[in-house]
């Protein structure tokens, strides 16, 4: 299973973001949708074999819609030209550590982790780092996440967050105001029969660095 079919639509899209185009072609958006709807939840029923947490959750309600808010943009293109699924317990609008995919001609990625939290749900995985610093650099530092990821990405602060010394011996991991990693995927790899396979493999190597989120903001 791959999506094919679905990066060739975005990539129509793309040239052709109108709501004419998009009626007019109606008929091959709802063919791509079910088709990346198909292979979310394909997705997600291997990836409990890992995280049995995920049992129950439907694709439908990890996915995300393609029509853009354009309320208060300049930008009145109306659709997204991305198809995205965000894979955690509670949907994609939960505050909770998400498996993310993200399917755009020349931009697909994988990615995971909290990304921009609230104020409070920020507050504790600085507590978290604070205070169990030794888990989460063992978490980033072992092989197999390295060649994935790299590292945590995530805008920082310029400076210390509030009530942690500019010297803390962790500051760099305090400072980021998103806990994510993003693993980049070609358009040849979104279109190979390897694809879920792949995809298992990489979100399985995220699962510790979410788990440590997990407990972070529970």
């Amino acid at each position: 299973m791959n999506l094919s079919n679905s990066l060739q639509f975005l990539h129509a899209l793309a040239a052709n973001n109108s709501k004419e185009w998009m009626d007019a072609n109606r008929s091959w958006y709802q063919e791509c949708r079910q088709e990346f709807i198909a292979f979310v939840g394909e997705l997600i029923q291997q990836m409990q074999a890992f995280d049995p947490g995920l049992a129950g959750i439907q694709a439908k309600d990890t996915i995300f819609r393609i029509n853009r808010d354009i309320r208060f943009s300049n930008d009145k293109r109306p659709y997204k030209t991305n198809f995205g699924a965000a894979i955690s317990e509670g949907g994609k609008h939960s505050a909770n550590p998400s498996y993310y995919l993200h399917v755009q001609p020349g931009e697909n990625f994988i990615g995971g982790g909290i990304y921009m939290p609230q104020a409070e749900v920020l507050k504790k995985i600085r507590q978290e780092v604070d205070y169990n610093p030794e888990e989460l650099k063992k978490i980033v530092s072992e092989p197999n996440f390295r060649k994935v990821y790299g590292e945590i990405r995530g805008e920082k602060l310029k400076t210390a967050p509030k009530g942690y010394p500019k010297d803390h011996p962790n500051i760099e991991f305090l400072k980021l105001k998103s806990y994510v990693v993003l693993h980049e995927l070609s358009d040849a790899e979104v279109t190979s029969d390897r694809l879920i396979e792949d995809a298992v493999s990489y979100f399985k190597a995220m699962k510790p660095f979410n788990d440590y989120l997990t407990v972070a903001v529970s």
